[in-house]
């Protein structure tokens, strides 16, 4: 069965390019029979993944393949072709080396890449967190805060970047010289430590050794509290230091010490600054004052006021014991006989003080007492701060710990700890001074 001819779908003959219409089975202009032709496949164009249909391929988008070489012959497969057989075209449609096509091609390589520059502009710095940066060293002489480690200290002890309140040099200091050390703190409830302390070592005519320590408290209703501590303690250490070498009793010795570290203290009510004439409703600056002198065989303490001075003996077995009276309401009561001491130290005016270093004291009477103890032993002297969380002798002998003589500092420190822990409500200042005084240059365990 043959087939029937079919109406061509051309628009034009394919011999003359007339135009042909629709059904016609010849051309009209030169009798081309048209049903040889063979009907144009059904129109499927591919669309891509959106649904689509592509853009027509221009003429520039052709692409001129090769023609296929020959085959190799009967029962010879096509030639396979390979990526390193393909010469490749960089960006611009230069050849590229067929050998390092493929390696280059294979890593991901690309040749249409602009030739790098040899130097690279660096990215700008970014800011530095504060919080990790390693300070920079302050100038000479320069104080940075404590708190943002960023700003400078001024004059007032404030910082000027962060305004945080610097605490002062005397807040807490130290000091060891061997055979004394001592330990002043501001407490947990002063906003400045008001006492002070000097301790010093000499010798006496006959070479043996005397170690000395003064313990000055601020008197806190008065003006400048601190300064007067402060000087009375350099004043009485000076006059002790000077006075002992020259062959003077240290018992006499204490005496002119006291009486010197008073006119110290004296001497401050006369500046502008708190002179009676200028500001008549402030009081004259104000100190308490307790010292010790331990020879090789002497021991020698002095005072004003209500700081105190105590003796633990290194063997717990003998007694302790309190070497000062102070100079307060409570005392004079039980002087008196109108009270005893548990009532006087309970009542409210208890640690009212009647003797003082000042321009303001009644009279100056500085106390001295002296003692040959039979035993070794050391000496705790302080001021109120630390006496009122251990007052009696007993007391305070349970709370200095063992081997005080051989290691005074850390007794000091002990003490003062003590106070703290009690509460901290005063100031604390302690010298340990152990006896009798060590020969010259030997110094603690």
């Amino acid at each position: 069965m043959s087939q029937m001819p079919q109406p061509t779908a051309l628009s034009r003959c394919p011999s003359c390019e007339e135009p042909l219409e629709s059904g016609d089975r010849y051309c009209g202009a030169c009798g081309y029979d048209l049903s040889v032709v063979p009907a144009p496949p059904a129109d499927t164009p591919t669309l891509t993944m959106n649904s689509t249909a592509p853009h027509p391929r221009s003429e520039a988008d052709s692409v001129d393949w090769p023609a296929a070489p020959p085959s190799g012959g009967p029962g010879v497969p096509a030639p396979v072709h390979l990526p390193t057989d393909i010469q490749g075209t960089d960006s611009g449609g230069s050849q590229l080396p067929a050998a390092s096509t493929a390696k280059d091609v294979s890593r991901g390589v690309r040749f249409d890449r602009p030739s790098e520059p040899d130097d690279y502009h660096l990215a700008a710095p970014q800011p530095v967190d504060p919080r990790t940066a390693v300070p920079a060293t302050p100038p000479s002489g320069t104080k940075v805060c404590v708190a943002c480690r960023a700003g400078n200290v001024d004059d007032d002890g404030y910082c000027e970047n962060c305004g945080h309140a610097q605490p002062r040099e005397r807040d807490h200091v130290e000091q060891e010289l061997g055979a004394v050390a001592a330990v002043s703190d501001r407490g947990l409830r002063h906003h400045r430590n008001e006492d002070a302390f000097a301790v010093s070592s000499t010798a006496l005519p006959d070479g043996s050794p005397a170690v000395v320590a003064i313990v000055c408290d601020g008197v806190s209703s008065a003006t400048r509290p601190d300064e007067a501590s402060l000087a009375a303690a350099r004043a009485a250490n000076e006059e002790l230091l000077d006075a002992l070498p020259r062959g003077t009793h240290p018992q006499q010795a204490m005496h002119e010490a006291i009486v010197t570290a008073s006119h110290a203290v004296n001497a401050l009510a006369t500046e502008p600054e708190t002179a009676q004439e200028h500001t008549p409703h402030q009081n004259a600056p104000a100190c308490t004052l307790v010292g010790a002198v331990v020879t090789s065989s002497l021991l020698v303490v002095g005072w004003v006021g209500d700081s105190r001075a105590y003796w633990i003996p290194v063997d717990r077995s003998a007694p302790p014991a309190r070497l000062t009276e102070d100079d307060s309401w409570a005392a004079q009561m039980v002087a008196a006989g109108l009270m005893s001491e548990a009532e006087a130290y309970a009542d409210e005016r208890a640690h009212a003080i009647t003797g003082w270093l000042g321009a303001d004291a009644y009279e100056l009477e500085p106390h001295t007492a002296s003692f040959k103890p039979d035993r070794p032993g050391v000496v705790v002297v302080c001021t109120d701060g630390l006496w009122n969380y251990a007052e009696a002798a007993e007391e305070m002998a349970e709370v200095v710990p063992p081997g005080a003589e051989l290691r005074p500092l850390h007794t000091a420190q002990v003490l003062v700890g003590h106070a703290l822990d009690g509460g901290g409500h005063d100031n604390v200042t302690v010298a340990v001074l152990p006896f009798p005084a060590p020969p010259q240059g030997a110094g603690s365990a």
